[in-house]
């Protein structure tokens, strides 16, 4: 075992929990966010309201969520790495499901400089269904890490 392996090891249990931790930050905000802009959505163009919502998206979006999306990416990694995930096949699942989010969080962050520029292309109630994909996504993964049905 190189000495990398030895450390990463040795210290799975706070790589483990840290993961953990940055994962219940990136979904909380990914809870947020949509919600965020239903609410900037309703405000009217132009207003005072409107832009303290901008201001609240970015915040949101800078200081929590993508941090908290690469150190998510980053300790998941690390923990693929030291118990040799790669090979199963709940793993394999897991990894499209978080891919997806990483895309959704993507999107949501592009929909929110789309709000911040003026424009408004979904709906109140299409960002209200959309807030129900992190929280639907992450109970699938933590049945698949739990489980391992495959």
């Amino acid at each position: 075992m190189n000495d990398l392996q030895t450390a990463l090891t040795l210290t799975y249990a706070w790589i483990k929990a840290a993961h953990l931790i940055f994962v219940i930050f990136w979904i909380a905000g990914l809870f947020m966010l949509p919600r965020f802009y239903v609410y900037h959505q309703e405000s009217a163009p132009g207003s005072d309201e409107e832009a303290r919502w901008i201001e609240r998206e970015r915040k949101l979006r800078t200081i929590i969520i993508t941090p908290s999306m690469i150190l998510v990416w980053l300790l998941g990694l690390a923990l693929v790495y030291i118990t040799g995930a790669w090979t199963m096949g709940w793993f394999h699942a897991k990894l499209a499901l978080v891919i997806g989010l990483s895309g959704y969080h993507g999107y949501m962050v592009g929909y929110g400089k789309k709000l911040a520029s003026g424009q408004r292309p979904m709906s109140g109630k299409a960002l209200r269904m959309m807030n129900e994909i992190p929280g639907v996504v992450t109970a699938i993964i933590v049945i698949l890490v739990i489980v391992k049905p495959f």
